[in-house]
């Protein structure tokens, strides 16, 4: 009976230990980033805002994009098609990634970004090539059903590289702009990131 009260208290003393060892803290996104890297290796969301960054970036530094925004003289009719994940990784949040597309696009002012509706239906109806990107055949229908004179696609992949437990993960997002009318590939951008990670003997 002793024996059974001992336990009893004993796991009681341990149960509200623990609950009263429990702290949450609100951290900004670069703060939160900074602790994730201590746990994960995986994908984050300061990742996918420092890629969208990137990418924006370059297409204004892109000659042969601006020349061709420069002989349109007004702003282009934008139709962004999903980026595609074709990392080995089943939950990469490629959602977040499409999503932080459409709002830096749509916050530079400089396009007329098809409605949602308009959007969402077409994507329905795209094939993908093997490459993760729309069929060329595809092209014109997305003009002709939306309006658009300028389409934007891609995908993101990841090779993993690993050695006595140490990984590094080489991810990679490439972007592909084509003029609707023409068919002709305008441009196109990459932009890079890695996560190295090391496992110590009993775990990360």
């Amino acid at each position: 009976m002793k024996k059974t009260l001992f336990a009893f208290l004993f796991m009681s003393l341990m149960l509200t230990q623990g609950c009263s060892s429990f702290k949450a803290e609100r951290l900004s996104t670069a703060e939160g980033d900074e602790k994730a890297m201590s746990i994960t290796d995986e994908w984050l969301l300061t990742d996918t805002e420092i890629a969208v960054a990137d990418i924006i970036k370059q297409l204004d530094n892109h000659r042969g994009y601006q020349r061709f925004l420069t002989q349109l003289g007004h702003r282009p009719r934008l139709f962004i098609a999903e980026v595609q994940n074709e990392t080995s990784e089943a939950y990469f949040p490629i959602d977040d990634l499409n999503d932080e597309l459409l709002n830096e696009f749509s916050a530079s002012g400089d396009y007329v970004l098809i409605d949602a509706q308009a959007r969402n239906k077409i994507l329905k109806e795209l094939q993908y090539q093997n490459d993760g990107m729309v069929k060329a055949s595809d092209v014109k229908k997305v003009g002709k059903a939306t309006g658009a004179e300028v389409l934007i696609f891609g995908a993101i992949r990841m090779n993993p590289k690993t050695l006595n437990g140490k990984t590094i993960k080489e991810y990679t997002v490439n972007m592909r702009i084509t003029d609707i009318e023409s068919g002709e590939e305008i441009a196109r951008v990459r932009t890079k990131t890695s996560k190295y990670s090391k496992r110590g003997g009993f775990g990360w």
